[in-house]
């Protein structure tokens, strides 16, 4: 994990803290009315990148929307809910919807924009 992005109902100093704490730039919006006084470097840190790095600030942020329109799309074909029991089963059930989300665009891939896909053949 690189970086985290978040719609601004997410600052905190608590969420800052643990997205530096596990290695990750954290990309969250301030409200309006934040202010820089905090008894935080890194609250300060970031609320200064953000006003005054602002463009700089965004090309990460809006990566977000991207993830969005991945899981608008694949709740839309697949469907919102999981059906399995336990956690294992839920993991490999959204694993399984990414999977067939990417081979659907594949194959649309191949279809509407003319690609020629390129399968390796290893040997048995």
């Amino acid at each position: 994990m690189r970086e985290v992005s978040a719609d601004k109902g997410y600052i905190s100093q608590k969420n800052l803290q643990a997205t530096v704490d596990h290695g990750a730039q954290p990309f969250i919006p301030f409200k309006v009315n934040t202010q820089p006084d905090r008894d935080s470097d890194l609250w300060s840190k970031m609320f200064f990148y953000y006003n005054y790095k602002r463009d700089e600030f965004l090309a990460h942020y809006h990566k977000r929307s991207n993830v969005e329109s991945v899981f608008q799309m694949i709740k839309s074909k697949f469907g919102e809910r999981l059906r399995s029991k336990n956690e294992t089963a839920h993991i490999n059930e959204a694993l399984t919807k990414v999977l067939a989300h990417n081979l659907c665009v594949v194959i649309q891939s191949i279809y509407e924009l003319n690609v020629t896909p390129e399968f390796c053949m290893e040997a048995a």
